[in-house]
C-alpha cells in the first residue's frame, strides 16, 4: 500500500454501506451489528494484505462472507425486528396524506424485500441501495457478471411479484 494509506482512511469510511448490507442480509439490527463488528475485525486483521483497489467492495465482500459464515454456524432465529429506516419522516411542506402514502409505499417495499431470499436481497441492496456496478457486485459475491445480471433480473421480477401480490391483498 502507499505510504499514507491507513485502515481508517480506506475502510472505516464505508461503515454505513457495510451496516446497510448486513442489515438487509441479517434482517435485524442486533445480528447486523454482530456481522459488521466481526467483518471490521477481519478487515483490520487482513488489511496488510489489501493491495489497493476499491476498499468499499473489499469491505462489503468481507461483510457478505461474514454473514454467510455466521449463518451457517448458528441455528435459525425466528425473531425479526421491524425495519423502518427513513419511512417516518417527511419534508416540512408535505401534507400529512402525502407523508402517509410515502411511508406506506416504503413499508411495502421493505416488507417485500424482507420476503426475498438472501441471495436476491443482497444483489438488489448492492445494486439499488449501495449503487454498486455489476462488476463490483460480481467481485463482492464471487459470481460471474452474467450470473449477477441474471440474479438481479430474477430478484427484480420476484420483488415486483411480491409488491403486486401485496397491493392486491394476496400473500
Amino acid at each position: 500500500m502507499s505510504g499514507g494509506t491507513t485502515f481508517e482512511s480506506e475502510i472505516m469510511r464505508h461503515l454505513d454501506a457495510a451496516h446497510n448490507l448486513a442489515r438487509w442480509l441479517a434482517r435485524n439490527d442486533q445480528d447486523a451489528e454482530d456481522v459488521v463488528q466481526e467483518a471490521v475485525l477481519r478487515a483490520y486483521r487482513f488489511f496488510g494484505g489489501f493491495r489497493g483497489g476499491d476498499a468499499r467492495v473489499w469491505l462489503l465482500a468481507i461483510v457478505r462472507n461474514t454473514f454467510y459464515t455466521q449463518r451457517s454456524q448458528s441455528p435459525a432465529v425466528g425473531s425479526v425486528d421491524e425495519f423502518d429506516e427513513a419511512i417516518h419522516g417527511g419534508e416540512d411542506g408535505d401534507d400529512p396524506q402525502s407523508v402517509l402514502l410515502r411511508a406506506a409505499d416504503a413499508q411495502s417495499l421493505h416488507a417485500a424485500l424482507e420476503r426475498l431470499t438472501p441471495e436476491f436481497r443482497e444483489v438488489l441492496v448492492l445494486r439499488e441501495l449501495e449503487e454498486c456496478s455489476y462488476k463490483e457486485i460480481a467481485s463482492i459475491t464471487r459470481l460471474k457478471i452474467g450470473t449477477v445480471m441474471s440474479r438481479l433480473a430474477r430478484a427484480r421480477a420476484r420483488l415486483e411479484r411480491e409488491l403486486t401480490a401485496a397491493a392486491g391483498g394476496t400473500t
